[in-house]
């Protein structure tokens, strides 16, 4: 433990060339994780060919992955503290290679939906465990923030990634290809992993909550479900009664992690001042990040009319400006500029991003891809200086129960983003669709565009035009309201980080815990 009296790390705290391969090492399985959410864009045809899915078992295809590794995020990282945040990473890399291998070879759709629940298990103990590590190896601010950041840029660019490579894949090879890909990477961390990571746990875990687990993912799955449906379906009875039946079992989660005696996500992380506002603000900047990402797909793909490839191609552009992003924050604050600055700034620049998708009409690809591009940098500034913080500001024996709830708030925020944007979107393309067209126009664009190739000449060319302006002009009051929202969060991140300091001598401290024990220090 550094002398609390010192703001300067004594230069034995500084990670060297072996923490920074290790860290290289953890972006490997990081970039894959989180390019499964978007790896089966291009293969559901084939898998749809082969295994002849139901609808139902297309949709579950597809969202199983993304619902399990959401609802055992909390689970997990609580786990890692308790009984090693190695341990369980290997354990996940296992899991998520296994998985690989059972979905690239399912001979059924049940099966490749068992196979993509176990992805998801192996991703839940991935995420948290990756970011805790991080936290134990870089115990210099300086060094963390640019760790952290680099962190944020592989979760960021895996996504947009994940459908390009998907499409490489099942053009020369076979729709399973796309779930092999994962193998070479966990195979790597499973080899080098016990050599080059540290071991960390908390010393005096107290005993693992069972029920915290079920009641967690009660919490957690039935508002994830219903948020993500909204802008589909609309406010439906069915998934706001979803909504509400996972906000009573949160306040009854929340009820128990204050009473019980060793619970499962310790309410003395919010002890810590940034912790709290870490949370909050980087479930707001995914709020931003995929309620444009909802907009943006559809527009190069049935606004512009490019096809999927293309538009995945074309989305990766975006993606240039993230690797920038976070290291110029990183320097800023090392500079001396203050954190509530570089993250109101970050969040000012997301919302211009934003405003210049308002600007966009039915031809405007390169304003489109600017726009994105921007937005994506301003938030990857703030994930980055967010996720900093709060880490930066509790113990490092709770450090994989904090990686998890900055994880599952990011989790709630993007599909939060995508419910509200996408509401918004929805509610100006269906007043734009003429009153006339068909039940499916009024639905999605997609939906119009089906409909007005079976039209005759100028009247589907008519619906088209027309179906494609309501959803632009949907996209630009929907960006409206993004800025707002990021504007609003630029101001709020003055006002709640401007007393805030994060000190790694005073860490422990501030969020409520005792000196770290010797069993705490990271040990290979």
């Amino acid at each position: 433990m550094t002398n609390p009296t010192s703001t300067t790390p004594p230069a034995e705290t500084l990670a060297g060339r072996r923490e920074w391969t290790a860290l290289g090492v953890l972006m490997l399985p990081l970039l894959l994780v989180s390019m499964d959410v978007s790896v089966l864009y291009f293969a559901i045809p084939q898998i749809s060919a082969d295994l002849e899915p139901s609808g139902t078992q297309q949709l579950w295809i597809f969202d199983i992955y993304a619902f399990v590794l959401a609802g055992l995020l909390m689970t997990m990282g609580s786990l890692g503290d308790r009984i090693g945040r190695r341990k369980l990473l290997l354990f996940g890399a296992a899991a998520f290679g296994t998985a690989s291998v059972l979905a690239a070879y399912a001979n059924s759709a049940e099966t490749l939906i068992a196979a993509r629940a176990l992805l998801g298990v192996g991703g839940a103990t991935l995420m948290p465990s990756t970011m805790a590590i991080v936290r134990t190896m870089f115990t210099d601010p300086g060094q963390r923030v640019k760790a952290i950041g680099m962190w944020s840029g592989v979760m960021t660019g895996g996504i947009a990634l994940g459908s390009v490579m998907s499409g490489i894949l099942v053009e020369h090879f076979w729709w399973g290809s796309v779930f092999l890909v994962n193998l070479p990477a966990m195979v790597l961390l499973l080899v080098l992993g016990p050599v080059l990571l540290p071991e960390s746990k908390n010393p005096e875990p107290g005993r693992f909550d069972l029920l915290s687990v079920p009641l967690s993912m009660a919490a957690v799955l039935p508002v994830i479900y219903g948020i993500k449906e909204i802008p589909s379906e609309g406010w439906n009875v069915r998934y706001v009664l979803s909504i509400t039946v996972g906000l009573l079992f949160a306040a009854l989660f929340v009820h128990r992690q204050r009473t019980v005696k060793s619970p499962l996500i310790s309410p003395a992380l919010f002890r810590g001042r940034g912790f709290a506002p870490g949370v909050v603000l980087n479930l707001v900047s995914s709020f931003g990040m995929m309620g444009s990402a909802y907009f943006t797909t559809q527009y190069l793909q049935s606004v512009l009319g490019k096809s999927s490839m293309a538009a995945a191609l074309w989305s990766l552009l975006p993606t240039v400006m993230v690797g920038v992003a976070a290291p110029v924050a990183a320097q800023l604050v090392a500079k001396g500029v203050h954190r509530a600055h570089v993250v109101a700034g970050g969040f000012t620049v997301a919302a211009c991003g934003y405003a210049l998708l308002a600007f966009t009409g039915t031809d405007s690809l390169w304003l489109v891809l600017a726009g994105a591009g921007v937005l994506a940098s301003g938030i990857v500034t703030v994930m980055s200086q967010m996720m900093d913080l709060a880490l930066g500001t509790v113990p490092t024996a709770n450090s994989g129960s904090a990686a998890s709830l900055l994880e599952t708030g990011a989790e709630f925020g993007g599909a939060l983003g995508m419910a509200v944007l996408g509401s918004i979107g929805t509610a100006v393309y269906r007043h734009g669709v003429p009153a006339d067209a068909p039940a499916a126009a009024h639905e999605t664009l997609g939906g119009a565009l089906a409909v007005a190739g079976q039209l005759p000449g100028d009247a589907g060319r008519a619906l088209t035009t027309a179906a494609r302006e309501a959803f632009t002009n949907g996209m630009q009051a929907a960006a409206i309201a993004g800025a707002v929202v990021l504007l609003a969060a630029a101001v709020l991140s003055v006002a709640t980080l401007r007393k805030v300091t994060v000190r790694e001598d005073t860490a422990d401290h501030e969020a409520g815990a005792p000196a770290a024990a010797p069993d705490e220090k990271a040990t290979v």
